[in-house]
């Protein structure tokens, strides 16, 4: 019994469930829906409801003074309150996908759907946003069950043959242009790259200072003698040269005192024996 209800939850067989809650996080039937909207108390996603106030929210394409729009200006007014909320959202972390109904229905009109890669990171930006207001109006945010955006939107719209238009009951989402989804969406995946990146070595510079022995000196005093390249060639090792055989020049050896008067004596007779011949 409990694996056919776990296997119908938030289904059209479910009874008990609303579907569309479930499925889209928001029902045409509000409170008096006849079917539980069970809200979940931890979520990758938040909604924002009716966030969005778009220009011509009265009637599409005509300002509340009954002066037509041009189509460029909405949109640009649409992505310049993407772009900011995008950015006020991005504070709290890593933004999987940010999605704004383009619907007119009272439950959809303007809602926003953020969905963070961590639930973490949602109930931080839940928990910052609540009581707060943007252009005038209080922010209504709570965690929300859509999870897949690719269940909850309409096809039919964006192969632009929905003919339910506004008031259809499944997400139309509002689309940005591949300029800015690059630059906003591109410059996370960036970070995340590098943050993935293996570590680079460190040089003496960036190495913590060392305590205890040598009463807490850093590497910074020894940091120009260390930078200084180690010679690879066959005749030089660690700076010191090497004599053409190959072998070191070491200071010689003090001699004893009897090795001394020894060689006294042989370069004594050495020089008796140049004088003798000198005068044959």
């Amino acid at each position: 019994m409990a694996e056919h209800l776990a296997s119908i939850f938030g289904t059209e067989k479910d009874r008990v469930n609303c579907p569309f809650y479930f499925k889209i996080g928001a029902c045409r039937h509000g409170d008096r829906c006849s079917r539980l909207h069970t809200k979940p108390s931890v979520s990758p996603t938040l909604l924002l409801s009716n966030m969005y106030q778009r220009p011509d929210m009265i009637t599409p394409g005509v300002d509340p003074q009954g002066q037509p729009l041009d189509p460029t200006k909405i949109q640009d007014h649409f992505e310049d309150f993407y772009e900011d909320l995008f950015e006020e959202l991005g504070k709290y972390g890593e933004i999987e996908s940010l999605n704004i109904c383009d619907n007119l229905a009272d439950h959809m009109v303007g809602n926003v759907y953020a969905q963070f890669r961590e639930e973490e990171h949602a109930a931080a930006a839940l928990q910052n946003l609540s009581g707060r207001f943007y252009a005038g109006r209080p922010i209504i945010v709570d965690f929300s069950p859509v999870t897949d955006f690719r269940e909850a939107t309409c096809r039919q719209y964006e192969e632009n043959v929905c003919n339910r238009g506004g008031y259809c009951n499944f997400m139309h989402l509002k689309k940005i242009n591949k300029d800015l989804r690059r630059q906003l969406f591109g410059r996370r995946r960036r970070s995340r790259s590098r943050s993935r990146s293996p570590p680079r070595h460190r040089n003496h510079d960036d190495r913590p200072s060392r305590g205890g022995r040598g009463g807490g000196y850093s590497d910074h005093h020894h940091s120009d003698r260390s930078r200084r390249p180690r010679s690879r060639s066959p005749g030089r090792r660690s700076g010191r040269s090497r004599s053409p055989e190959g072998k070191r020049n070491r200071s010689p050896v003090r001699e004893g005192s009897a090795e001394r008067r020894a060689k006294i004596e042989k370069w004594n007779r050495e020089k008796e024996a140049k004088a003798a011949s000198a005068t044959d």
